[in-house]
């Protein structure tokens, strides 16, 4: 792998990252150990893939056409409309590490790394979505008439 600082580089470039996409996308279609993960999401996946993909190469030091396309956007927003559980969360960051493992081209500490990263973003997304879901809650229960 490369010498670069660069992660994206580390991990392969663009078409590493879309193979790992790719990877992560099949076993959510195919796995039924992802269905509440799937059930989440349109049928049709093609779309998720390529910004996905996108999302990675920016995030890894690529090119942020993924940022530049949602101008004040951050990927903590871009799911804040999903009900993202702890189940869903832990089902997203299973697979995606299954699909990084299976790239051979990625040193282990890279793997690990990224992985720990997405992780962290995961577990967030999922206390994000259960806060919401309380203050909500708090609110319908505040504007409740009495009696």
């Amino acid at each position: 792998m490369s010498e670069s600082s660069l992660p994206l580089d580390r991990v392969g470039g663009e078409e590493s990252v879309r193979a790992i996409v790719d990877r992560f996308y099949d076993l959510v279609e195919q796995d039924p150990a992802y269905a509440a993960l799937h059930a989440m999401h349109q049928p049709d996946l093609t779309a998720l893939r390529h910004s996905l993909t996108r999302f990675l190469v920016a995030w890894l030091g690529g090119p942020r056409d993924w940022f530049e396309a949602r101008p004040g956007m951050c990927i903590m927003g871009f799911h804040r409309q999903l009900a993202v559980t702890a189940q869903t969360a832990a089902q997203w960051a299973h697979a995606m590490d299954r699909a990084i493992a299976a790239d051979p081209g990625i040193e282990p500490e890279t793997a690990r790394q990224m992985s720990e990263a997405l992780h962290r973003m995961c577990r967030a997304m999922a206390v994000q979505a259960r806060t919401a879901a309380e203050a909500a809650a708090a609110t319908d229960t505040a504007a409740a008439p009495a009696g």
